[in-house]
């Protein structure tokens, strides 16, 4: 009863997430001028990607630093010390949990009471289902999502394998994973960059840069060995940063009232976060870890394309 409870728990999360961004995220899009849009969605997930940097840390530090028992500990207890010992690792996980649902309880409060000024639209008709679709430069951002997030998670997800290679670094689990948090962080420190200088710079040639970047670092990865291919596939962080944003904010423009139909099908198209690393993991198993990395490559290759075909979108229609 209990799992199904925290499953259903981290279900309403997700979806309530899932909400919020399909609604934030065209809302920072219109709130100034289309040309920098861009900027101004990469300076919000910026904070994201802060979060996503701090929180397992300050996570492990709470909920984690008490005495917890392995599972093979737990199970030489006793029958009545297993329960205690339970209740006592479900007392670690309750008060972070608590301060943070407070906290979003909070947030949600001030989102409320703030003033937040009302986007008036353009004036065209609403597109009825699926048919927003219709409008190329959305069909082509959706692709360039699913594509994005699938790459990102899967370098992520084979980083730690990949690292542990005897040709890469040969580096344990524990150890791996200490630099794959350099990965992440590069993300973050992008978006702040990406921020400040897209303002002035065009989005779709930016982000063809980065992709370039991206294809290049992993193929050094592939072909490469030792710190070469270590840091190549680790820098490739830092390059991600702009591009979900910029993608999103590209795929946005000029939508009108179908804004919020176009940042629904967006959000529904990060599905390729699970759907790409199932592919690597193929190719890993037929190629070897190396060359699976083609795979998220391709996936920045087409990112490249969709930087190059709409490098005008905000000087001309779409």
């Amino acid at each position: 009863m209990g799992t199904a409870c925290s499953l259903l728990a981290f279900f309403v999360l997700a979806a309530g997430i899932t909400v919020l961004q399909v609604a934030a995220n065209p809302y920072v899009t219109v709130l100034g001028e289309p040309r920098t849009a861009a900027s101004r969605l990469n300076l919000t997930q910026a904070f994201n990607s802060l979060g996503t940097t701090i929180a397992p840390a300050l996570g492990g530090m709470l909920i984690l630093s008490g005495a917890m028992l392995s599972a093979e500990q737990l199970a030489a207890l006793p029958p009545a010390e297993q329960l205690v010992q339970r209740a006592h690792t479900a007392a670690l996980v309750q008060g972070p949990y608590l301060v943070l649902a407070a906290a979003l309880l909070m947030l949600g409060v001030l989102f409320k009471l703030a003033r937040l000024p009302r986007i008036a639209q353009d004036g065209q008709a609403r597109t009825s289902g699926w048919t927003v679709l219709a409008q190329r430069h959305l069909l082509l951002g959706a692709i360039g999502i699913f594509l994005y997030v699938g790459a990102e998670v899967s370098i992520g997800s084979f980083l730690i394998n990949f690292l542990g290679e005897r040709t890469v670094a040969g580096l344990s689990h524990a150890n791996a994973a200490y630099y794959a948090s350099y990965y992440w962080g590069g993300a973050m420190v992008g978006r702040f960059i990406g921020a400040a200088v897209m303002r002035r710079l065009n989005p779709g040639r930016t982000l063809a840069f980065n992709a370039t970047c991206a294809v290049l670092l992993l193929g050094a990865a592939m072909l490469g060995r030792g710190g070469v291919a270590m840091w190549a596939v680790i820098a490739v962080g830092l390059f991600n940063s702009i591009m979900f944003p910029t993608i999103f904010s590209m795929a946005l423009h000029r939508l009108g009232a179908a804004t919020g139909q176009g940042s629904g099908i967006l959000c529904v198209a990060i599905v390729g976060g699970a759907l790409v690393p199932f592919g690597q993991g193929l190719v890993a198993d037929a190629l070897g870890l190396h060359l699976s990395f083609a795979v998220p490559a391709a996936c920045y290759l087409f990112i490249l394309y969709y930087g190059v075909r709409y490098a005008n979108l905000y000087t001309r229609g779409a």
